[in-house]
């Protein structure tokens, strides 16, 4: 059997997430207020975007799109990328290995 862990956590400017871990994968649900920037960044994690509602302005690489409801992108392991709400949006996650940076502390 999974095991899984939820947890609210509000980061800057207002930006909100829930997470589930699992064995393998976390899932993290996110609520981003208009105007966000997410500032460029990497991890060792495969990333999975699927954005809900809204609209969000993402960069992978030297590539940027505009996501709107619906929009999936896969962003490599490793992969610098960057983000801004041009909406408020809700936005889930998947990340492979799990983001031991995101679970709950345990004990």
């Amino acid at each position: 059997m999974l095991s899984h862990k939820v947890e609210l956590k509000e980061y800057g400017q207002g930006v909100k997430a829930d997470f589930v871990h699992g064995e393998n994968v976390t899932l993290a649900f996110w609520s981003i207020p208009e105007g966000t920037n997410l500032p460029a960044h990497d991890h060792p994690h495969e990333q999975i975007v699927n954005l809900l509602e809204g609209e969000f302005e993402l960069t992978v690489g030297s590539e940027t799109k505009r996501l709107t409801a619906g929009s999936i992108v896969v962003i490599p392991s490793g992969k610098v990328h960057s983000g801004r709400a041009v909406t408020s949006c809700r936005v889930i996650d998947t990340f492979h290995p799990v983001r031991e940076d995101f679970a709950l502390p345990t004990g």
